[in-house]
């Protein structure tokens, strides 16, 4: 299931489920039910759905059921197949996954406990006669340019459900050897070359505590190794585990739920050279989050940095809001003291934290004033997905939006990007329906705005890439590289013109993949391709679909 759903699951899923009268079903009023119901629904339905604010699924406290319980019931087991028998519908339109697992008395179970949660409308969630429609009605306009991909090999499956090959993050090691890792989020770190993979870490097997599931950027979410690691062994990795697994160093309110905890974790390898992982790990800390979308998902050194730079040395964090805006906590990441909705920067080495086992740069824009966190390095962002330096040194973090705006930013020092106030350049409002944004118009409170971004019309999550600077493919010299997760479409902005608060113009490239023009969703036969970019050691670009587990090279542009 994709973070990002088209808009037109909203408008079939509303049309579907308005259309049931609650008063006239009968459902299970005991409360043995309506526990179990909730249990259930924490783990499979939470992440998408909740009862105070659309997120990625609709909001359910004002369902109201006419249909008969088996229908329910069939519909929640294979959500497309009976829209498509009810509606006509259009199958290439995503849709909720299947809940074929579950059995029938745990969907009755599951449809108590969202009974026991009818509300009536709040007001303040209704759709407003101000919001736009078309955010940007710009279209992102289509290249002269034809990228041609070639593919490699298939990545071996860790599911036989899709995504086949939850492959996800490359790196390369920032020294004289150059090896290049792969890494899938159900816990497996690979070493990376256009013939295969070999596996170097299987962090299940280390990592008891872990958990993958229920997907939706869970798992192993991203490793980053010291710039000095062929001497000092060191490594990290940022993974999930189940809530309350230990005491989390970041916390909230005891009264809002606890969904998962992500961890951050400094390895030791006894030999930095050896072709698979032996030694020791310690844990930096660890943080709560309310729903299992936007964790840590992106950690990462700045490889441009030399011995002699305050850089040098120093980890980048992503941490994303965990959903707590669209839960109904947006006070968690808006709270300058927290550390959600932030990019952080840590001395891994350091010990003058709260918790004594990282350090807080005395560079860091925040390390004096006790009005905010100091870890934090610039703050406003629903999902920091992706963090990467440019070849000329400008660091872009790609921002995966809510329902309407995806971003790429140029991030710098004490700056705040808007959310959750913001989405792209325009107003959201997390007291409000947030499925709507609003023009600027009259508002004086100042963010900084993306140098990139596209609305939905476009794409639905944006998947962020590298900046092509070699000699073999002159014509993508210069171009930052990146594409659209669910659709596949591949994009590309010049990097010249990327800069701060400035906005840049989009293109799109035709793929033409082993000699054919085509596009990733005909080829993964899915409308989610789970689009993924890397870079080799070369700075070679590769494209991969988690969907298929496909992997391939980019060899050309005409």
């Amino acid at each position: 299931m994709s973070t990002k759903l088209l808009k037109t699951v909203f408008i079939v899923l509303f049309c579907i489920l308005s259309r049931i009268s609650f008063s006239q079903t009968k459902y299970n009023l005991d409360t043995k039910s309506i526990q179990t119901g909730k249990e259930i629904f924490e783990v499979q339905c939470a992440a998408c759905h909740n009862f105070t604010q659309n997120g990625i699924g609709p909001q359910l406290s004002q369902i109201i059921m006419k249909r008969e319980k088996n229908w329910l019931i069939s519909y929640l087991k294979n959500p497309q197949k009976t829209m498509a028998e009810e509606l006509n519908f259009d199958k290439r339109v995503i849709a909720m996954p299947a809940f074929a697992h579950l059995k029938k008395n745990e969907v009755e179970d599951i449809l108590a406990f969202i009974n026991s949660r009818q509300s009536k409308p709040d007001p303040k969630r209704a759709i407003s006669p101000d919001g736009l429609i078309n955010p940007i009605p710009e279209s992102i306009k289509k290249s002269e340019l034809t990228l041609r991909l070639k593919y490699l090999y298939t990545a071996p499956a860790t599911s036989d459900k899709i995504p086949l090959a939850r492959i996800n993050t490359m790196v390369v090691l920032n020294d004289t050897s150059k090896k290049v890792f792969l890494s899938d989020l159900r816990g497996i770190v690979y070493h990376f070359n256009e013939k295969e993979l070999k596996p170097y870490l299987d962090f299940k097997k280390m990592v008891p505590e872990y958990i993958h599931v229920p997907g939706l950027a869970t798992g192993l979410g991203s490793f980053a190794f010291h710039p000095d690691f062929l001497k000092n062994g060191l490594f990290y990795t940022a993974h999930s585990e189940k809530a309350n697994s230990k005491k989390p160093d970041f916390n909230y309110a005891d009264s809002i739920k606890i969904t998962l905890q992500w961890v951050l974790t400094e390895w030791k390898t006894n030999n930095p050279a050896s072709e698979t992982f032996e030694g020791t790990r310690r844990e930096l800390f660890r943080i709560d989050m309310v729903s299992q979308i936007h964790g840590m998902q992106e950690i990462t050194f700045n490889p441009y940095a030399k011995p002699s730079d305050e850089d040098y040395g120093l980890l980048y964090i992503g941490i994303g809001d965990g959903g707590s805006s669209e839960s109904g906590y947006p006070f968690i990441c808006e709270n300058p003291k927290n550390l959600w909705s932030s990019v952080l920067r840590i001395n891994p080495s350091g010990n003058n934290s709260k918790n004594g086992k990282y350090g807080i740069p005395e560079t860091n824009p925040f390390k004096t004033d006790k009005r905010f966190a100091g870890e934090v390095y610039c703050r406003g962002f629903r999902n920091p997905n992706r963090i990467y330096w440019t070849p000329d040194g400008k660091m872009i973090i790609s921002d995966i939006g809510h329902t309407n705006v995806e971003e790429l930013n140029i991030g710098q020092k004490g700056l705040d990007y808007g959310w959750p106030y913001r989405e792209g350049t325009f107003i959201i409002k997390p007291d409000a329906n947030m499925r709507q944004v609003f023009d600027l118009k009259g508002n004086t409170k100042s963010y900084t705005w993306p140098s990139a971004q596209y609305d939905h019309d476009e794409g639905y999550a944006v998947s962020a890439g590298y900046v092509y600077n070699e000699k073999e493919i002159p014509t993508l010299k210069g171009k930052y590289i990146f594409g659209d997760i669910v659709n596949g479409k591949v994009l590309f902005v010049e990097n010249k013109d990327l800069s701060l608060g400035q906005i840049t113009n989009i293109q799109e490239f035709t793929l033409e993949i082993d000699g054919k023009i085509d596009n990733f969703r005909n080829i993964c036969q899915n409308n989610k391709t789970d689009l993924r970019f890397g870079q080799g050691a070369n700075g070679e670009i590769y494209v991969y679909t988690k969907t298929d587990g496909r992997i391939y090279k980019v060899v050309g542009c005409e």
